[in-house]
């Protein structure tokens, strides 16, 4: 396998990968896959399955790459395809649950828990939360979408995105308070 090397400009990778460069292709995605798959397994709670929507993703990346403008991150341009493949493939499996609730309570900052758990714990935690929940939750405090987006692309108003982010936070925050407490004793 011919090794190329990795371009200081990457606008010209995208380029030719827009070209159907193979080789370009599979320097772009040896560079974002691993990122990539992290988003899709915030959604997805089966690895396997995460890989299968981060590989359906990448063919998607390829596909409309030309339509990519150069215009902000082009990781993050690969990042909505991967969030919107991963809310596709929820949909089509039907694991998507939202009480639909239009009050909620602020956040209560004064709640904030401080812990020294693992990330991998912390996954689990995320994993456990109901998938509206998570999807919400993922969606506003790990990839910045605003409730106005998550409502547009979920389909679901923006209070019920509130209320989801909510219901999230105080359900986190009672795992991780008990994962503290088996950790370190009851305080």
């Amino acid at each position: 396998m011919k090794v190329i090397q990795l371009h200081k400009n990457e606008t010209t990778l995208i380029q030719r990968a827009a070209k159907q460069n193979r080789e370009a292709q599979h320097v772009l995605y040896e560079l974002h896959a691993p990122k990539m798959l992290s988003v899709c397994r915030y959604y997805i709670k089966d690895v396997h399955q995460a890989e299968e929507v981060m590989l359906n993703g990448f063919f998607k990346v390829f596909k409309y790459l030309k339509s990519f403008k150069n215009e902000g991150s082009f990781e993050g341009w690969i990042r909505r395809i991967m969030v919107r493949e991963a809310i596709s493939y929820l949909r089509q499996q039907k694991n998507i649950e939202f009480a639909v609730e239009d009050d909620y309570l602020e956040h209560d900052s004064s709640n904030n828990i401080n812990s020294n758990i693992e990330v991998a714990e912390i996954q689990q935690v995320i994993d456990s939360l109901p998938e509206g929940y998570r999807m919400v939750f993922v969606m506003y405090a790990i990839e910045g979408y605003k409730h106005q987006e998550i409502a547009k692309l979920l389909k679901i108003s923006e209070g019920t995105s509130k209320s989801q982010l909510f219901k999230a936070r105080q359900m986190l925050q009672k795992k991780i308070k008990e994962l503290n407490n088996n950790s370190y004793g009851s305080n």
